[in-house]
Parts: C-alpha cells; sequence; structure tokens
C-alpha cells in the first residue's frame, strides 16, 4: 500500500491545499478477478427475470384429436399443441427465475477498494473542497467540470441534502450523480473520473484484515470462560468419580454376597438320563438311531407308541425304544387313536 497525496482543488479549479488518500481505499493492488465476479453479480442482480413461455399445457386448444391413430400414413398425433406444431407450446423455454447470486460483504469491499486505487494510480480522482452553488443551474456545473479539467464520464458523488448541487447536474448527460453509501466498483470502472467533495470523501472502506484483526480478540475474550468451566469440570470430576465408586463397591458386594451366582444348569443329555426306564425299554444310541432290535419308538409326553411304516413314525422323536408292541403296552405306551383296530372298524362300517 502506498500514501497517495491529492491536491484539493475549488470549483474555479484553483488548488486549495492538499491531503493524503487513506491508503487502504486508494492505494491497494486491483484485484481483477474479485472485480469480476463482483461487477457480474451485480449486472446478474438487475435482471428482472420476468420472461417466460408457455408450455404445451399452456397454450389455448389442441384438445381434439387432430386424426385418427390408423390408416392415414402419418405418425399419431395427440394435440396439435405439442411443440413441434405451428402455434404449439415451447420445450425447455425459459421461466420466470432470479438471478441473483450471493456476494460475501468482504469481496464487494475489496471490489470497490480496488476500482478507486485504479482510478488513484490513473490520476482520475478528484477532490473539491465544496460545490458552493447558490442555486441549482445547469451552466455553473458545467463550468465547474470545465475548470476542473474533467473532459468525459464523471461521477460525482453528492451529499443527498445538497440539494442545489443534485439538480445542477442532473441535466448533464456524461455526469452521473451517486450518493456516498451507494458508492459501488461497477459505477467507479464505468466512469472515466471520480469526483468527491471534502464531506462525501471515504475516509476508509473496511478491509478483511482489520476484520479479522478485531475477531480474534474477540474470540480470545470469548474463549476465557470456557476453557476455565472446563478446567474445573476436569478437576470436579475424578473426586465425584472416586466417591461414587466407592459407594458403589460395597453395595455391589453385599448384594453378591446375598444373592450366589445361579449353578449352570445341567446338559439336556444328563436330565434325560435321570429319567427311570419303563420295564422293556431301552434308550435310544448317541446319535439318536435305533438300538440293535429295538425298532419301535416310545414317546414319553404323549403316551404313544409307533411302529415302523407307522403314519407318525418319521414325525416322531423317541425318547424309549421297545423290541415288540407287547413290550411297548406292557410298558403302558398306547398305539395312536387313528391305527387302534376299534377306529379301523368304524371307518370300514
Amino acid at each position: 500500500m502506498t500514501m497517495a497525496s491529492i491536491t484539493i482543488k475549488t470549483v474555479a479549479g484553483a488548488a486549495a491545499g492538499s491531503l493524503e488518500l487513506p491508503a487502504d481505499t486508494f492505494g491497494i493492488q486491483p484485484n481483477v478477478p474479485v472485480l469480476h465476479q463482483v461487477v457480474t453479480a451485480q449486472l446478474a442482480a438487475r435482471r428482472a427475470g420476468t420472461q417466460s413461455t408457455k408450455t404445451r399445457a399452456e397454450v389455448r386448444g389442441g384438445g381434439k384429436k387432430p386424426f385418427k391413430q390408423k390408416g392415414t400414413g402419418n405418425a399419431r398425433q395427440g394435440s396439435t399443441r405439442s411443440p413441434h406444431f405451428s402455434g404449439g407450446g415451447v420445450a425447455l423455454g425459459p421461466k420466470p427465475r432470479k438471478y441473483d447470486q450471493r456476494t460475501p460483504k468482504k469481496m464487494i469491499k475489496l471490489a470497490l477498494r480496488s476500482a478507486l486505487s485504479d482510478r488513484a494510480a490513473e490520476g482520475k480522482i478528484v477532490v473539491v473542497d465544496t460545490w458552493g452553488f447558490d442555486a441549482p443551474k445547469t451552466k455553473s456545473a458545467k463550468a465547474a467540470l470545465s475548470s476542473l479539467g474533467i473532459e468525459g464520464k464523471a461521477l460525482v458523488v453528492v451529499d443527498r441534502n445538497d440539494t442545489n448541487t443534485i439538480k445542477s447536474f442532473l441535466n448533464l448527460r456524461e455526469v452521473q450523480l451517486i450518493e456516498r453509501a451507494e458508492l459501488n466498483a461497477y459505477d467507479v470502472l464505468c466512469n472515466e473520473y471520480i469526483i468527491f467533495s471534502t464531506n462525501t470523501l471515504p475516509d476508509s472502506v473496511a478491509t478483511p484484515a482489520a476484520d479479522q484483526a478485531v475477531v480474534p480478540a474477540a474470540k480470545k475474550a470469548a474463549a476465557v470462560k470456557p476453557a476455565a468451566v472446563k478446567k474445573s469440570a476436569v478437576d470436579a470430576k475424578p473426586a465425584a468419580v472416586k466417591k461414587s465408586a466407592a459407594a458403589v463397591k460395597p453395595a455391589a458386594a453385599k448384594k453378591s454376597a446375598a444373592k450366589p451366582a445361579a449353578e449352570p444348569a445341567e446338559p439336556a443329555e444328563a436330565v434325560s438320563s435321570l429319567v427311570e426306564l419303563p420295564t422293556g425299554a431301552v434308550r435310544g444310541n448317541d446319535d439318536g438311531s435305533a438300538p440293535e432290535g429295538h425298532l419301535i419308538k416310545g414317546n414319553g409326553d404323549s403316551g404313544l407308541y409307533h411302529v415302523p411304516g407307522s403314519r407318525f413314525y418319521q414325525q416322531t422323536v423317541a425318547e424309549f425304544w421297545f423290541a415288540t408292541a407287547d413290550d411297548a403296552e406292557a410298558a403302558g405306551f398306547l398305539l395312536p387313536p387313528s391305527q387302534r383296530p376299534d377306529a379301523a372298524a368304524e371307518e370300514q362300517s
């Protein structure tokens, strides 16, 4: 950044002193990519976005089928308002939309500073002590521009309360008026000269560097309290944990002493081996198969026995095995009701 010195002039073009322009506003290296992005966004925001075309659903008519489906030799058609028909709707046409782009405030400020610095580097920044128009008069404004040596388009930054100055420049086609609060990069770039008065000259435009210098200090002040809270919480936690651990352990010990742990359940095989065998019955093999010479299955839950080839033989889980049906009946087991002789006689009758 370099401090630029500029001569203050009167309306008659005479020197009225000098001043140093703020280096952070008028003396930086212009950032062209940021300028391009901000200007593009500003122009996009100007677009109304009201363009609209009608789709086939919005065009009047077309409710009747143009011709029959088959027999004409033409391609089938359902409506004369399809996009390929004259007078039909528009396919993929524009609809109302917003073209606004979100631009960060720091980029907007940087673009303005870049534009002002570019004009200052070319010597196109002019500062007038005061306009001093007694009455609105375009002739006086034109004479002032001629005395200042300004030829071409000029941007005059005015105070909104300076009515005489505003009305004096209002009819000059090559002059654009703008208030100090509305100063922007696009309008600066659109004009060759930028004319300020001592009242409208910006002292400084907020810079990202200045913003960043303030934020860490605020963050540092705000971060003191949470750190202290965290530290106190960490210091307090071990004591609380120790106390709770000391309080819980005896209770857990009492509880375990009062209620001994349950003994593990015995395996199913051990339980089945303890069941008393009926008379004439034997146990099955370890793999569940029938012992040699004992093919009749006995089920202790139902009290029934099943002979090979019967209806439920393959579906029954045997708890006991018998050699003959007489042994099974002697032990108190019976045939299923559907296989008994009396049931067969009833079916035949």
